[in-house]
This record gives C-alpha cells, structure tokens and sequence, in this order.
C-alpha cells in the first residue's frame, strides 16, 4: 500500500488568529502543511513548510496530533499537526510549488466560516483557538 505522510503548523499571534495559506483555486484555506521530504525529520519538515509557504520562521512547541486516513486512491495518509510558534521572518510567499496564492492571519470566525481545503480540520482548529483565549490556571 502506497503512503503519504506529511506536517501541518497551527500558529497563532498574540491576537489569536491562525496564520493560514489559501490555495491556487483561490478559494480554500488551510494551515502551512506539506510532504516529508527524504532524510527529514517531521520538525523539520514543518518548519520547511511554514517557510516556504508564508515567510515565516518558527520554532516547533509541541506535538497536538496525527490526521489518518485512506484515500480513495487507496494511498494512506498520515498529516502530524505541531503546534508552532513564530520566531522570525516575514509574511511573504515563498512557495516553490507556486499553488500557495494569499497567507494570512484568521480570527475564529473567519476559521469558521471560510472554506477549507481540509473540511475535517475546522473543528479541530477553532476549538484549538477557543482553548488558547482562556486564561491559564
């Protein structure tokens, strides 16, 4: 069986928005997301993809959890999701790929209510956001 396994950044500001990349059909959002290259470690693999698709430096904080899934291809994916923190850089796009076409900051209700490009991860990420905004103990 063919597998696929990539990273995906969830990065918030000081103002608790999401930094996300929008696709080249100009309408889905996502997180900064991407394949494992050979030789890479996941870290290093998030860290490479926050780069390339937005300008961004980061530094990875934790590990939030594992996407699985089968395609109807048959291919198994695997999507390891990092918390991330931006450390430097600049907002820019830097994708070799070219199909990264707008980066930008969300508030929740711009998470909410846009389209996404991984429906299944909305939840996940407002949720995710809500958690950040209460005061910790």
């Amino acid at each position: 069986m063919k597998e696929w396994k990539g990273t995906a950044a969830v990065c918030l500001n000081e103002h608790h928005q999401l930094l996300m990349v929008q696709g080249e059909d100009g309408t889905d959002w996502a997180v900064p997301s991407g394949g494992l290259e050979p030789g890479e470690t996941l870290r290093e693999c998030c860290i490479r993809e926050v780069r390339e698709e937005t300008g961004y430096e980061v530094e990875v904080v934790g590990e939030l959890y594992v996407k699985r899934k089968q395609t109807a291809s048959g291919i198994r994916v695997e999507t390891y999701y990092f918390e991330a923190r931006v450390t430097g850089g600049e907002l820019r796009i830097a994708d070799p790929d070219g199909i990264i076409t707008h980066v930008g900051w969300r508030t929740p209700d711009e998470v909410s209510g846009c389209s996404h490009a991984y429906p299944e991860d909305r939840e996940f990420l407002i949720d995710y956001m809500t958690s950040k905004r209460q005061p910790e103990r």
